[in-house]
């Protein structure tokens, strides 16, 4: 049997995080499928928790290598700020330098994500009853070892021992096995909104979906 372990992350575990985000960012699925360079989102999407608040990222280790993770953020609001702050000005200008390279299917979903936006399918929360959020991801090979809920129940502990009201996801319809272990763990539906993008992707409706937990 292999030794399984959670733990706080490290600097070191940086690569592997960003390596396993990339690799499961298409609905547990290699990013690949609908973006051409997973570098930019990696940039855009992990650097903040890894760069910027590493001391509420979890990982989840077999024997001694990361396997999956939790990037956890205790004020969204503050996260929101410095994403504009100093993550999108770092993502731009590696942009400029042509550190970047998007292609039709980057295009297609740089467009859908705009359509998401004026059209309202992003699903909305109160951050003053849920301020924390979370992102979870486990490798592939390694799903059905409770890993997720083992990530998840080490934030949840850290969030309550910090005093934090409530904290929130963003997911899809899509994510039936991830949705049947946030309802589990005592998360409750927030917001639902339809996703055109991946409906016409999938050939199906599909929702985006806001869980949330009251600590």
């Amino acid at each position: 049997m292999p030794d399984l372990a959670i733990r706080s992350y490290l600097p070191t575990d940086r690569k592997a995080v960003f390596r396993i985000g990339g690799d499961t960012a298409f609905f547990g699925a290699p990013i690949e499928a609908y973006m051409e360079d997973r570098t930019a989102f990696l940039d855009a999407f992990y650097a903040y928790y890894t760069d910027l608040e590493p001391e509420h990222t979890w990982v989840a280790t077999a024997d001694r290598g990361v396997v999956g993770f939790l990037t956890g953020c205790v004020d969204t609001r503050v996260h929101d700020r410095k994403i504009r702050r100093v993550i999108i000005p770092r993502v731009a200008g590696n942009l400029l330098r042509g550190k970047y390279h998007f292609g039709k299917r980057s295009m297609h979903y740089f467009r859908g994500l705009l359509g998401g936006l004026f059209q309202k399918e992003f699903t909305q929360v109160d951050l003053e009853i849920y301020p924390a959020h979370l992102h979870i991801n486990v490798e592939a090979a390694w799903r059905g070892h409770k890993l997720g809920q083992r990530l998840m129940e080490a934030y949840l502990a850290q969030l309550r021992e910090l005093r934090v009201p409530g904290v929130f996801l963003d997911t899809t319809s899509l994510n039936v096995a991830a949705c049947r272990l946030y309802e589990k763990m005592g998360f409750r539906l927030l917001d639902s909104r339809p996703d055109r993008f991946w409906a016409k992707w999938f050939g199906h409706p599909v929702d985006n979906r806001c869980y949330g937990l009251m600590l």
